[in-house]
């Protein structure tokens, strides 16, 4: 069964940073098209940035500039850099890696 543990999460202030993991197992991770998701309480869940098994890297525009999508296909992991956090980031990111979902870790920003 594909298994794909996410960590990097937790509180941060405004202006900070936090690199999020996603490690997958059991999945042919390198011809995976990837992906980071957020979800905020009430809201839908959104892209947030998307990379492609040959490492093209699409974002959302209230993050472009400030996140960056990378993936090591010999670790089978995508990461997600967040820099210059703000208050409205905050939220449960999730990990894809095509067709599978990560379990989610929360993101929180303080003021």
């Amino acid at each position: 069964q594909v298994q794909l543990v996410e960590s990097g999460g937790g509180l941060v202030q405004a202006g900070g940073s936090l690199r999020l993991s996603c490690a997958a197992s059991r999945i042919n991770f390198s011809i995976r098209a990837t992906g980071w998701y957020r979800q905020a309480p009430g809201m839908q869940r959104e892209l947030v940035a998307s990379i492609t098994s040959g490492g093209s890297t699409n974002y959302a525009d209230s993050v472009k500039g400030r996140f960056t999508a990378s993936r090591d296909n010999g670790k089978n992991t995508v990461y997600l850099q967040m820099n210059s956090l703000k208050r409205g980031d905050r939220s449960l990111y999730y990990c894809k890696v095509a067709p599978c979902w990560g379990q989610g870790t929360q993101v929180t920003v303080s003021s």
